[in-house]
């Protein structure tokens, strides 16, 4: 009798075992071309010339280092804040190369970029996103944006 309830607990412990390996090993299907459209997200947004609404693409524990920016903006006042200055230049995205990664839940785009202000100035920069799947949406955990240090 002991045995048969030795070997029940066992098996019940693996059982659950499994199921939470199996939980956390569920990886969110992604494509380099939907990556790449989260870009196009990010960039529609800040067209809106809403900071509320860039700040909806970005996870609440989110990094920002923008690229006309010297603080990093680390939480979503604080993206807002940057973002309510930074959309006063009506920018443009537009994506020159990009390397995208892809792993569980998780993606890196990784490139340069130029953005183009209303006043007709362009600022080439290089850029990092980092992106997770969090509560059925990928969201930005982390956007690393510098200018170009070459001209």
């Amino acid at each position: 009798m002991r045995t048969i309830i030795a070997a029940a607990l066992v098996l019940g412990f693996v059982q659950v075992q499994s199921a939470a390996a199996a939980e956390t090993a569920t990886c969110a299907p992604v494509s380099e071309e939907q990556v790449a459209k989260l870009f196009d997200r990010w960039n529609a947004s800040l067209a809106t010339l809403s900071p509320q609404e860039v700040a909806k693409n970005y996870s609440e524990d989110s990094v920002l280092l923008a690229t006309l920016a010297n603080k990093p903006r680390l939480t979503p006042e604080e993206r807002i804040d940057y973002f309510t200055h930074f959309l006063q230049k009506e920018p443009k995205g537009h994506i020159d190369s990009r390397d995208i990664k892809l792993g569980c839940n998780w993606a890196v785009d990784t490139g340069t970029y130029t953005f183009t202000l209303k006043d007709g100035s362009k600022v080439p920069a290089r850029y990092t996103y980092t992106y997770e799947f969090k509560d059925g949406n990928w969201l930005i955990t982390s956007h690393h944006s510098s200018m170009m240090p070459e001209k």
